[in-house]
């Protein structure tokens, strides 16, 4: 059986074995659009913290690759059961909720910048290509 919760701005996907307990644990569908953005219980969340390359349409091939290995690692991160938590401003211009993405009580944020596949968002967009 798969839970899904809202407790004061923390939402929770977090799956739960069924019987017997050796079975495979499932987190909710998520599906991913790009290294910071995705759908999950029908809202867009933009992740909070971070800023990746776009993937479509990227301006170089630099931007193309990375944005897509932080598309992938986003997505392998997500599989596992995660923590929305709203921080500052609940939605974008876009309409998409701004939220902390957590992972085993580590924000995936910061992974994705320890990794090299993000950077801190600075309230602006920044060229990821060298001639932009």
């Amino acid at each position: 059986m798969v839970l899904g919760g809202t407790f004061a701005g923390l939402v929770i996907a977090q799956a739960i074995p069924a019987k017997p307990a050796d079975r495979p644990v499932r987190s909710l569908a998520v599906r991913v659009i790009d290294g910071d953005t995705f759908d999950y219980a029908g809202e867009r969340i933009r992740i909070l913290d971070i800023d990746t390359p776009e993937t479509h349409p990227a301006r170089c091939a630099f931007e193309a690759e990375l944005g897509a290995r932080a598309t992938e690692r986003l997505r392998q991160l997500l599989a596992r059961p995660f923590e929305l938590q709203a921080a500052g401003r609940d939605e974008d211009r876009y309409g998409r909720k701004l939220r902390l993405v957590m992972v085993g009580g580590r924000s995936v944020g910061d992974q994705l910048v320890a990794e090299g596949l993000a950077r801190r968002y600075e309230g602006r967009r920044r060229p990821w290509c060298e001639s932009a």
